[in-house]
């Protein structure tokens, strides 16, 4: 196993760990999750109901900048709708021809803040708008990553800022031997996805 497989198996397993971490939290809370249900405890219901703040208190705290920005802000909803709608669309037709596994959307887009009672409409709205925007666009990312390892499995020469978890199993740059040996190989490489 090279140095960078070692690198990788290392992310993974510490992302297991703050996985696990993150549920001991449910217990922290006083909620628990069943399926894509999540459940408070009766009295920390209570409690977080009294903490939610008045709309009208909430608008009256804003900023002004705050306020003007938000037609701004929710322009973007239209586009990434359409955004999201044919992705859905593309992998349900060029994954199911290419062999590659669909991306389940709900593994991404997870909008569940509407369960905590000590934010008021405004503010779980603006956590619907934040949880959708923020997961589609991993949900996004995980499509366009395994397109990429199909059609184009090759690094960059120069730093990303971030990298897909797909692109460990790209071949280097400038190596092109072992494109012309690998690509097929490579493009059926999505075991790992299956396993799931």
């Amino acid at each position: 196993m090279n140095k960078i497989q070692e690198i990788i198996e290392q992310i993974k397993q510490l992302e297991k760990e703050l996985l696990l971490e993150i549920q001991k939290k449910e217990e922290d809370f006083f909620y628990r999750v069943q399926g894509k249900k999540v459940y408070f405890e009766k009295e920390t219901k209570k409690y977080h109901k009294k903490l939610a703040v008045k709309i009208s208190s909430y608008l009256s705290s804003a900023s002004l900048f705050n306020i003007l920005t938000v037609p701004f802000i929710w322009s973007c909803l239209a586009p990434a709708l359409l955004m999201d709608i044919t992705a859905s669309l593309y992998q349900c037709i060029c994954f199911r021809i290419y062999s590659i596994p669909r991306v389940n959307r709900r593994d991404y887009i997870v909008l569940d803040r509407q369960n905590l009672d000590y934010l008021n409409f405004i503010e779980k709205l603006n956590c619907f708008y934040c949880g959708y925007f923020n997961g589609l666009i991993a949900y996004l990312q995980e499509i366009a990553a395994r397109t990429e390892q199909y059609w184009c499995p090759i690094k960059h020469a120069r730093k990303l800022g971030t990298i897909h978890n797909r692109y460990h199993k790209f071949m280097e740059y400038g190596d092109s031997q072992q494109y012309h040996l690998r690509l097929e190989q490579i493009r059926r490489d999505f075991n790992d996805l299956r396993e799931d």
